[in-house]
């Protein structure tokens, strides 16, 4: 969690705001981000590549609400999407489209067509059929885009299976080994400028190390394209480094993880961009939850509260870990249960086998590092509204997404 968060007096503050306050204002659940910590974060990757050509693409999936968004651009940051609503939502932001960098493996024609009116920087493409699609609808609106190829370096990201993209058994990017007969190829076409390469290996990475083995297959990349030929100008690195969800938990330094990148790319005459997500808002973010009941079967503990799997699926997903701590902690006992939701699934939990304060009735929690991946997969499974999001700034807040109402539950449907 994000130093913005912090006990005072045995109550829990994001910034200088009690996150009580908050929920008792503004409801729950409630998603809360501070400012701060998200722009402190998004500041030590570009302040770390400072004088070298670069830029920082926050990558929207992460966390796509509109004032997150905002946020970043007023502070320099570009984009990397992976879908035309991102790219829409970034607009609305106030994103230059000259920063976005469109990712992903299954750009439709639209989101292409889309894209290129808006001039967004770059595309990667991650299939010499995806290739020639944009250089077909390039060439009917008489444009010609920039492109970069995604490449899958067959490098093993220590991570969870479904956040692992850099293997050649994963959908994501092109085999290393075609990329020379590609980018051959690739020159011969009339309305795409291929300028660039770019990996992502893959998410929520604890070492640094696969990632700058990665970078170093690149850079080899880089030099034989060039001998060959084609003018390789950007290098695109991804995301990747991961958070701590547990107590004590070793992560990667991002000053440090930069100054190590900045010393290999330092000279070869690329401009640098980093698509940075979880580690920008995981932990400038927590999911604030009442405690509705407590219950015992056969020795069995549950607290039941009202956030649900579906405000926050990653427990029930990735069988992801998150923090769960008092907005206001007492002297209590501390229990061993499970935090579980109002949602009609067994699987509908928080937490399991979790020590915890001993909370009652109308206590009000925070689930941890939730910036990130949290909201931005939320449903309304069950016919439930989705809650609020609120940026904290300093002693003051506002909500930058209101709770749905039962009318948003049915908006655009008939009988």
């Amino acid at each position: 969690m994000a130093d913005s968060f912090r006990y005072e007096n045995d109550t829990l503050y994001c910034e200088q705001a009690p996150l009580a306050d908050i929920a008792a204002r503004a409801g729950t659940p409630c998603y809360v981000y501070s400012r701060a910590a998200i722009l402190e974060r998004y500041r030590a990757y570009d302040e770390a590549l400072a004088g070298l050509p670069h830029r920082i693409c926050y990558s929207a999936k992460a966390n796509s609400s509109l004032g997150v968004l905002a946020l970043l651009a007023r502070a320099g940051a570009g984009f990397d999407i992976v879908s035309g609503g991102e790219l829409y939502r970034v607009l609305q932001a106030g994103g230059e489209p000259g920063g976005v960098v469109f990712s992903g493996v299954g750009k439709t024609p639209a989101e292409v067509e889309y894209a290129l009116a808006q001039g967004v920087h770059s595309f990667n493409c991650e299939s010499e059929d995806e290739l020639a699609l944009v250089d077909a609808l390039a060439a009917r609106q008489g444009v010609r885009a920039r492109v970069g190829l995604r490449v899958n370096p067959d490098i093993e990201a220590e991570t969870h299976p479904y956040i692992s993209t850099g293997l050649r058994a994963h959908k994501f990017g092109i085999d290393i080994a075609q990329v020379p007969g590609i980018s051959e190829r690739a020159r011969a076409l009339r309305s795409v400028s291929l300028e660039g390469v770019s990996c992502h290996i893959g998410s929520q990475l604890l070492d640094a190390g696969p990632i700058l083995a990665a970078l170093d297959i690149m850079l080899a990349l880089v030099e034989r394209l060039r001998a060959a030929g084609t003018d390789i100008r950007t290098l695109d690195l991804g995301g990747g480094l991961g958070v701590a969800y547990r107590p004590g938990e070793r992560t990667p330094e991002v000053r440090d993880f930069v100054s190590q990148v900045r010393a290999r790319v330092e000279g070869k005459g690329l401009f640098v961009m980093l698509e940075p997500g979880r580690s920008i808002v995981a932990e400038a973010g927590v999911l604030l939850t009442r405690v509705l009941y407590r219950k015992g079967n056969g020795g069995k503990e549950f607290v039941v509260v009202d956030a649900a799997m579906n405000d926050l699926i990653r427990p029930a997903l990735y069988q992801s870990h998150h923090e769960i701590i008092p907005l206001r902690r007492s002297a209590r006992p501390r229990i061993l249960a499970d935090v579980v939701g109002p949602v009609c699934e067994t699987g509908d939990y928080l937490a399991r086998d979790r020590e915890l304060d001993n909370v009652l009735p109308g206590d009000l929690l925070a689930v941890c590092t939730a910036g990130a991946y949290a909201f931005v997969s939320a449903s309304n499974y069950n016919s439930r509204t989705r809650p609020p999001e609120i940026l904290v700034e300093g002693d003051r807040w506002r909500v930058i997404r209101a709770r749905e109402s039962y009318a948003d539950l049915v908006r655009g449907e008939s009988v």
